[in-house]
Protein backbone atom coordinates (compact mmCIF):
# COMPACT_ATOMS: atom_id res chain seq x y z
CA UNK A 1 0.00 0.00 0.00
CA UNK A 2 1.48 3.52 -1.03
CA UNK A 3 1.11 6.23 0.90
CA UNK A 4 -0.33 9.48 -0.52
CA UNK A 5 1.72 12.52 0.20
CA UNK A 6 -0.19 15.33 -2.05
CA UNK A 7 -3.21 15.14 -0.32
CA UNK A 8 -4.31 18.12 1.17
CA UNK A 9 -5.79 17.83 5.14
CA UNK A 10 -9.56 18.20 5.87
CA UNK A 11 -10.99 20.43 7.66
CA UNK A 12 -12.30 19.51 10.95
CA UNK A 13 -15.22 21.94 9.74
CA UNK A 14 -16.05 21.52 6.41
CA UNK A 15 -18.81 24.60 6.51
CA UNK A 16 -15.33 27.20 7.21
CA UNK A 17 -14.10 26.34 3.77
CA UNK A 18 -15.83 29.03 1.81
CA UNK A 19 -14.65 31.63 5.05
CA UNK A 20 -10.98 30.19 4.63
CA UNK A 21 -11.39 30.75 0.78
CA UNK A 22 -13.17 34.25 1.13
CA UNK A 23 -10.56 35.65 3.57
CA UNK A 24 -7.46 33.76 2.61
CA UNK A 25 -5.58 37.03 0.44
CA UNK A 26 -6.21 39.08 3.47
CA UNK A 27 -3.61 36.89 5.51
CA UNK A 28 -0.37 38.23 3.92
CA UNK A 29 -1.74 42.20 3.96
CA UNK A 30 -2.37 41.76 7.63
CA UNK A 31 0.80 40.90 8.49
CA UNK A 32 2.70 43.24 6.12
CA UNK A 33 0.19 45.85 7.85
CA UNK A 34 0.81 45.19 11.55
CA UNK A 35 4.53 44.85 11.25
CA UNK A 36 4.76 48.28 9.42
CA UNK A 37 2.56 49.78 12.74
CA UNK A 38 4.83 48.05 14.81
CA UNK A 39 7.71 49.91 12.99
CA UNK A 40 6.63 53.01 12.97
CA UNK A 41 5.49 53.38 16.68
CA UNK A 42 9.07 52.61 17.54
CA UNK A 43 10.80 55.40 14.48
CA UNK A 44 7.97 57.81 15.72
CA UNK A 45 9.04 57.49 19.19
CA UNK A 46 12.57 58.08 18.50
CA UNK A 47 11.14 60.76 15.76
CA UNK A 48 9.88 62.50 18.88
CA UNK A 49 12.89 62.12 20.94
CA UNK A 50 16.53 63.72 21.19
CA UNK A 51 18.35 62.89 18.31
CA UNK A 52 21.44 63.27 20.05
CA UNK A 53 20.95 61.39 22.43
CA UNK A 54 19.67 58.85 20.41
CA UNK A 55 23.18 59.21 18.22
CA UNK A 56 24.90 59.27 21.50
CA UNK A 57 23.50 55.75 22.33
CA UNK A 58 24.90 54.39 18.99
CA UNK A 59 28.22 55.41 19.26
CA UNK A 60 28.11 53.79 22.66
CA UNK A 61 26.88 50.59 20.88
CA UNK A 62 29.68 51.46 18.62
CA UNK A 63 27.78 52.04 15.28
CA UNK A 64 29.53 55.00 13.75
CA UNK A 65 28.98 57.21 12.35
CA UNK A 66 26.22 57.57 14.67
CA UNK A 67 24.74 60.53 13.78
CA UNK A 68 24.11 58.74 10.12
CA UNK A 69 23.11 55.60 12.12
CA UNK A 70 20.38 57.69 13.94
CA UNK A 71 18.92 60.11 11.00
CA UNK A 72 18.72 56.49 8.68
CA UNK A 73 16.62 54.43 11.82
CA UNK A 74 14.67 57.58 12.23
CA UNK A 75 13.96 57.83 8.46
CA UNK A 76 13.39 53.62 7.91
CA UNK A 77 10.80 53.15 10.84
CA UNK A 78 9.04 56.46 10.45
CA UNK A 79 8.81 57.05 5.99
CA UNK A 80 9.94 53.16 5.52
CA UNK A 81 7.27 52.02 7.70
CA UNK A 82 4.46 54.05 6.26
CA UNK A 83 5.67 52.59 2.56
CA UNK A 84 5.70 49.28 3.50
CA UNK A 85 2.35 49.68 5.20
CA UNK A 86 0.97 50.99 2.36
CA UNK A 87 2.81 49.20 0.05
CA UNK A 88 4.56 51.41 -1.59
CA UNK A 89 8.30 50.58 -2.57
CA UNK A 90 7.61 47.65 -0.13
CA UNK A 91 10.66 45.62 -0.91
CA UNK A 92 12.83 48.12 -0.65
CA UNK A 93 11.86 49.25 2.51
CA UNK A 94 11.58 45.94 3.77
CA UNK A 95 14.48 44.82 2.99
CA UNK A 96 16.45 47.73 4.30
CA UNK A 97 14.43 47.47 7.40
CA UNK A 98 15.37 43.93 7.79
CA UNK A 99 18.82 44.91 7.31
CA UNK A 100 18.55 47.12 10.38
CA UNK A 101 16.88 44.81 12.38
CA UNK A 102 20.34 42.97 12.04
CA UNK A 103 22.21 45.16 13.09
CA UNK A 104 20.35 45.29 15.85
CA UNK A 105 20.34 42.02 16.88
CA UNK A 106 23.88 41.78 16.34
CA UNK A 107 25.01 44.74 18.15
CA UNK A 108 22.35 45.46 20.90
CA UNK A 109 20.36 42.51 21.53
CA UNK A 110 22.42 39.32 20.63
CA UNK A 111 24.80 39.76 23.54
CA UNK A 112 22.20 39.83 26.26
CA UNK A 113 20.55 36.57 25.15
CA UNK A 114 17.38 35.80 23.78
CA UNK A 115 14.54 36.78 25.98
CA UNK A 116 12.73 40.45 25.06
CA UNK A 117 12.27 40.81 28.61
CA UNK A 118 15.76 41.03 29.27
CA UNK A 119 16.73 43.21 26.45
CA UNK A 120 17.46 40.14 23.67
CA UNK A 121 17.07 39.74 20.43
CA UNK A 122 13.38 37.55 20.75
CA UNK A 123 11.80 40.34 19.17
CA UNK A 124 14.19 42.10 16.65
CA UNK A 125 14.73 38.47 15.84
CA UNK A 126 10.64 38.27 14.58
CA UNK A 127 10.64 41.56 12.85
CA UNK A 128 13.53 40.87 10.94
CA UNK A 129 12.49 37.77 9.44
CA UNK A 130 8.94 38.99 9.14
CA UNK A 131 10.44 42.13 7.39
CA UNK A 132 12.85 39.97 5.04
CA UNK A 133 9.84 37.40 4.07
CA UNK A 134 7.75 40.85 3.25
CA UNK A 135 10.95 42.12 0.92
CA UNK A 136 10.53 39.02 -0.63
CA UNK A 137 6.70 38.66 -1.10
CA UNK A 138 6.80 42.63 -2.15
CA UNK A 139 3.57 44.76 -1.57
CA UNK A 140 1.38 41.40 -3.12
CA UNK A 141 -2.75 42.29 -4.58
CA UNK A 142 -3.72 44.67 -1.97
CA UNK A 143 -0.93 47.68 -2.47
CA UNK A 144 0.52 50.45 -4.06
CA UNK A 145 2.72 48.69 -6.32
CA UNK A 146 0.15 47.01 -7.37
CA UNK A 147 -1.93 48.87 -8.33
CA UNK A 148 0.90 51.61 -10.17
CA UNK A 149 2.53 48.24 -11.61
CA UNK A 150 5.67 48.70 -10.51
CA UNK A 151 7.98 47.37 -7.80
CA UNK A 152 11.61 47.22 -7.09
Amino acid sequence: MTENTSRETELIFPALAGFYTRVSDLAYPMVRIVVASIIFIHGWGKFNGNMAGIAASMARMGLEPSVVFAYSAVFLETVGAICILLGLFTRFFAAALAIEMFIAFIFVHLPKGFSVSGGGYEYVFLLGILLFAIALRGGSRYSVDRIIGKEL
